[in-house]
């Protein structure tokens, strides 16, 4: 294949790590806006998260199947085809203002973008030149975070309206007033997932227009593997109690980090009285904070153990966490911000420690830990659960539980020495 393809080839596969850093990152600013357009309490507003990460879960080894069948390429189109469909259907879902139809609509959304996970993690590292293959993850990864701080501004600015009512305000009003409020909010959701299920449908078109490379990354071993039956296959793995470790150690890291951000603008306008436009746009900085702490740490790691790291991260994190917790005032929100920037190197680091023994069964192995993401559907829940019997500040507690976790897998690892970094989310 010429550089030219090649190029472009590559530049196809980094677009959809900036797709799915978005989708992600839109998730904050869906569940207080649906919150005040559909009535709904924390539990049922963090619903949202349920039904995008449970793809997440059921998605990936199917994936891996239909790509095994029709390549990475087919694969990349039918995520692409399942998201443009997904986010379409924002517009009949608003239209009717039916909560349901919304969660089934992100259910599409992230069914795609489980197939893009999951095929884009592999292939970036699998196109062009091996000795490359950390940069390029590296690269691909810097705009899933500059997605990610993007997606909150973007979103707050077209999608949030800045007006919340208190439930006398909402009380005060006739019900057709109510109702034509509700509307109006529910509507602004509209234009915006149209524009996006467009863009995400014309990239499907490029990619399918593009040639990609054929890859053959299949040994006689693997092939011999892979040609015995999956759920035998699986069940072999979960017995690798390392294995095992570090899916409930991405279990709660991507639990963790939706609970941080999906909760941010909830809890910047609790602890600090800051409006919905000021929240959204601090968490923009948040994920800003991020992506840079994502390319510092990957730098740090050139000198530094990624496991010392990791262990370090933690350990900040459950510092602040406390904090974010116990203290008042606006200097929590702050405190919080910081959280994100020691999130950063989490996944890729705990993926790339959990997968670098798997040997052939790598693939398969991936697709596990790729599942442990539902951590994202389950503990969202319950975080807004307990916000809902308590406060959003003291729910804060459950992703300073996630940490604990991430630093407990950190320290089983310590004597690890080398970590290439071959993913990220």
């Amino acid at each position: 294949m010429s550089k030219d393809k090649s190029f472009a080839a590559v530049a196809l596969i980094t677009s959809l790590f900036f797709i799915w850093g978005f989708a992600l990152n839109l998730n904050p600013i869906l569940i207080p806006h649906l919150k005040k357009a559909c009535q709904l309490t924390d539990f049922q507003s963090s619903l949202i998260d349920s039904a995008s990460y449970i793809a997440y879960f059921l998605l990936p080894i199917p994936a891996a199947q239909f790509m095994k069948k029709y390549g990475y390429k087919g694969g990349i189109i039918l995520g692409l085809l399942l998201f443009s469909a997904g986010a379409m259907l924002f517009y009949p879902a608003a239209a009717v203002r039916n909560y349901a139809f919304f969660l089934g609509a992100l259910f599409v959304v992230f069914s795609g973008m489980a197939f893009l996970e999951t095929a884009a993690n592999p292939l970036i590292t699998l196109i062009g030149d091996p000795k490359s293959a950390t940069q390029r993850i590296n690269f691909a990864q810097s705009f899933n975070g500059m997605a990610a701080a993007f997606a909150p501004y973007i979103g707050g600015t077209f999608i949030l309206s800045g007006t919340v009512l208190t439930d006398a305000q909402e009380k005060a009003m006739s019900p057709e007033k109510l109702n034509a409020y509700l509307n109006h909010e529910a509507s602004s959701v509209q234009l915006p997932f149209v524009i996006i299920s467009i863009a995400v449908l014309l990239v499907a078109i490029f990619v399918w227009r593009t040639a990609f490379p054929v890859i053959k990354e299949e040994s006689p071993e693997m092939r011999e593997i892979e040609n015995k039956p999956l759920f035998g296959r699986i069940a072999a793995l979960t017995k690798n109690k390392h294995l095992m470790s570090g899916v409930v150690a991405e279990f709660f890291y991507v639990g963790g980090q939706a609970c941080v951000t999906s909760f941010f603008i909830r809890y910047s306008e609790h602890v600090a009285g800051f409006g919905e436009h000021h929240a959204a746009k601090l968490l923009s900085i948040a994920l800003l904070l991020f992506m840079f702490g994502r390319l510092s740490g990957t730098a740090l790691m050139t000198v530094i153990n990624p496991v010392k790291l990791l262990v370090t991260y933690a350990i900040i994190n459950i510092g602040l966490i406390a904090a974010a917790v116990t203290l008042h005032g606006e200097v929590v929100v702050y405190i919080l911000m910081a959280v994100l920037f020691f999130m950063s190197i989490m996944f890729p680091t705990i993926f790339s420690l959990t997968i670098k023994d798997l040997g052939p069964q790598t693939k398969l192995g991936s697709s596990l830990v790729i599942m442990g993401i539902v951590g994202g559907a389950i503990l969202p829940p319950v975080m807004g659960r307990i916000s809902d019997v308590s406060n959003i500040q003291v729910a804060y507690i459950v992703p300073g539980v996630c940490f604990v976790a991430i630093l407990w897998f950190a320290l089983k690892n310590l004597r690890v020495k080398h970590v290439e970094i071959v993913a990220g989310h």
